[in-house]
């Protein structure tokens, strides 16, 4: 199993983005602490020495549920600006999401199915006679081309098979772009309130366990439950 985690302050000042940095160091420590395996796909340093405003990391494990999901929502910190000495703000938050993993598929000579047919358009008879034109396609994603310049059947193969390499790379560049929207979007979606985790103090220890939403949710319930049955 497989699975991208983007660690990230938003639009948050210096002290959200030495945060990140630390969540970071935690984030990577914890994971190896339960044999997953971790690998920094990207990371963008802060203005300040010491900070990162987002790191994304690919994680890899035979299970990986609990261990993000007990990671992804807001987290929160506790502490004093060691920035701005005077400011009187003491609660800073940054954003922990998956990103969606895009497809990235190498293209194998197996993997093209070539099917020959006849050119049209100018060219005379000979053209519209022989079946020199050749599709070329990707069987996997459905990717096709067509190339029908040449007489030659050999010459039109090895052109739609550089188109085909061509259009691939170009799709490819797409969901690259794709991705990387979704995750800017994830920037400027941190949300206050209701964080996951919350930490304190320029150690960065730990103040709650992660929350338990399930358990809550069937306590309430078997409090409601008792109030109709004592009314």
């Amino acid at each position: 199993m497989e699975k991208i985690i983007q660690i990230t302050s938003g639009r948050g000042p210096a002290e959200c983005s030495w945060v990140v940095a630390q969540v970071l160091k935690n984030f990577l420590e914890e994971a190896n602490d339960n044999k997953i395996k971790t690998t920094l796909l990207q990371r963008e340093t802060g203005i300040e020495n010491g900070t990162v405003e987002t790191a994304t990391i690919l994680l890899e494990s035979n299970d990986l549920n609990e261990f993000v999901n007990s990671w992804i929502g807001t987290i929160q910190w506790i502490g004093q600006s060691q920035f701005r000495k005077f400011h009187k703000r003491k609660n800073w938050f940054i954003g922990i999401f998956e990103v969606d993993k895009a497809t990235t598929t190498k293209i194998t000579e197996k993997d093209i199915q070539y099917q020959t047919m006849r050119s049209s358009g100018a060219g005379g008879q000979h053209v519209n006679k022989v079946s020199s034109a050749i599709r070329a396609t990707h069987v996997p994603t459905g990717i096709s081309v067509v190339a029908m310049d040449s007489r030659s059947q050999h010459q039109n193969k090895k052109l739609a098979t550089e188109r085909l390499l061509q259009k691939f790379k170009d799709e490819t560049v797409k969901q690259f772009k794709a991705e990387f929207q979704s995750q800017w979007m994830n920037q400027l979606q941190v949300q206050r309130g209701n964080p996951i985790r919350v930490f304190q103090g320029f150690d960065f220890k730990k103040q709650k366990q992660v929350k338990n939403y399930k358990q809550e949710r069937q306590r309430l319930k078997r409090e409601d439950y008792s109030t109709e049955n004592n009314s």
